[in-house]
């Protein structure tokens, strides 16, 4: 029994026009659904991946209209990081956000640099033998795309304390002092523990709210039970519809997801026409009219998709 490496990274936004903007016209993701918080169905859930909405390239968020920043502090993640295929890739994406006016920081085998509302995104180049999973974008050739997850980094004061359960209960392998790595079958992913900054962290737009972890249907509840005998708390299994979740808080304060590689996002929507109306889960549909009246209007992300940058 193995997780397959990052499901998907949900983060907050406060602004979901400017955000679908950057995600998909910037950064060349496709929108694959475009549905509501199930936890708070007045707000957006919108995600972003490749071509088909896979696991392992899903980056999501929810929109609270107008939210003040917030600031990754001790216990949260910081930067999402993704997979691109060269350092001439790292050249292209240096180019293509500067011309964005986005400030990028090199540094040996990758690229740093922020969102509009402060993200922390990171492409870097990998030795992954993993497949690439990418979106199609008219203005960024092939061999540059964003590829899929390669890990996420949290601040953490103490991160021994998530040892246990990360390598005991997950099955993560120790890469140092403060990174642990996950290899599934099919795909592998890794969360790296830095220094906490001084100041306490504060949920809000430009944060990153939890990472999922990609578990096969039939070993869900079996992780479940993994998780709760090493002492934590896990929610029961939550249906979701495209797949089934369970959330808890490891040691260090970060909040995980186990999040299964099914049914996919093709359960409700013909693949060639993912994220472009408004889906959602058959327990909300009666809120449909009133959602789409209260819902914040998005620019058409397929036309983004084919428009010249």
């Amino acid at each position: 029994m193995k997780l397959e490496g990052i499901h998907h990274v949900t983060c907050i936004t406060g602004d979901a026009p400017r955000n679908v903007e950057f995600y998909v016209r910037v950064l060349g993701l496709r929108m694959v659904k475009k549905t509501v918080n199930q936890d708070d169905p007045s707000v957006y859930h919108l995600f972003y991946a490749d071509e088909k909405g896979s696991p392992g390239s899903d980056i999501t968020f929810f929109e609270y209209p107008g939210a003040p920043r917030g600031r990754a502090g001790d216990g949260m993640i910081h930067t999402t990081v993704f997979r691109v295929g060269s350092d001439e890739a790292l050249d292209f994406w240096a180019d293509r956000l500067r011309r964005e006016d986005v400030m990028t920081h090199r540094v040996e085998g990758a690229l740093r640099f922020e969102d509009p509302e402060g993200l922390g995104l990171e492409l870097t180049t990998t030795d992954a033998p993993d497949e690439g999973l990418v979106a199609e974008h008219p203005d960024i050739p092939a061999e540059h795309r964003i590829r899929g997850f390669e890990g996420v980094r949290a601040y953490a004061s103490d991160p021994e304390r998530s040892r246990a359960l990360l390598e005991q209960a997950l099955g993560f392998e120790t890469q140092g002092d403060r990174t642990w790595l996950v290899q599934g079958d099919q795909r592998r992913g890794w969360i790296a523990y830095d220094p906490p900054p001084s100041d306490r962290g504060l949920s809000g737009a430009g944060t990153h709210h939890h990472v999922a972890w990609a578990s096969q249907m039939d070993d869900h509840e079996t992780w479940r039970e993994r998780v709760i005998e090493a002492g934590m708390r896990p929610t029961p299994v939550i249906d979701r519809f495209w797949f089934r979740s369970i959330y808890f808080r490891e040691p260090s304060g970060v909040l995980f997801e186990l999040a299964t590689l099914g049914p996919g996002f093709t359960a409700d929507e013909p693949l060639e026409s993912l994220g472009e109306s408004l889906v959602l889960p058959p327990a909300f549909e009666r809120f449909r009219d009133e959602l789409e009246r209260s819902l914040t209007p998005l620019p058409d992300a397929r036309a983004l998709r084919a428009a010249s940058a």
